[in-house]
């Protein structure tokens, strides 16, 4: 029968921990591994994560990446094929209504309608931005685009 006290860890599962400063026999003693003077032999020191010795540290000699224009505006996707499959007797549609269901995050944010798929009902879109393509299938179903004035 297995009890508390003849249970432990595998072979190798775990390393028993450095003995520091347990006099010189081990090899840890005098000054534990921390060196004789400076911020690193003290107590409370723990130093910057990054910081290599003064060697110019890792994040500062790799450039950054990239580049993002202060003024983006970036719009939520929308494209006429995902209105198509959920649109029902609907005559209007707009960014509450691709909220709830679920075509975009937020009805707050700005939405674009790009003219992936077709659409054959006569519907009123709102939206903030329009591909060509979209406004001309829309518009050859006999529906309305109407953009927003928030972008």
């Amino acid at each position: 029968m297995v009890s508390l006290n003849s249970i432990h860890p595998g072979v190798g599962a775990r390393k028993n921990a450095k003995r520091l400063g347990r006099g010189q026999g081990s090899g840890q003693g005098c000054t534990a591994g921390r060196g004789y003077n400076g911020a690193g032999a003290r107590s409370g020191t723990s130093g910057k994560a990054y910081f290599e010795g003064g060697q110019t540290p890792l994040t500062r000699r790799i450039g950054k990446r990239g580049f993002v224009h202060a003024l983006r505006v970036e719009y939520q996707i929308v494209n006429l094929e995902q209105i198509a499959k959920l649109l029902g007797s609907e005559k209007e549609i707009d960014a509450q209504w691709m909220c709830i269901k679920g075509l975009i995050r937020s009805a707050d944010g700005l939405v674009k309608v790009l003219g992936n798929g077709d659409i054959a009902k006569s519907v009123t879109i709102k939206a903030d931005a329009f591909s060509a393509s979209a406004r001309e299938k829309i518009e050859k179903a006999k529906g309305k685009v109407e953009g927003n004035s928030r972008a």
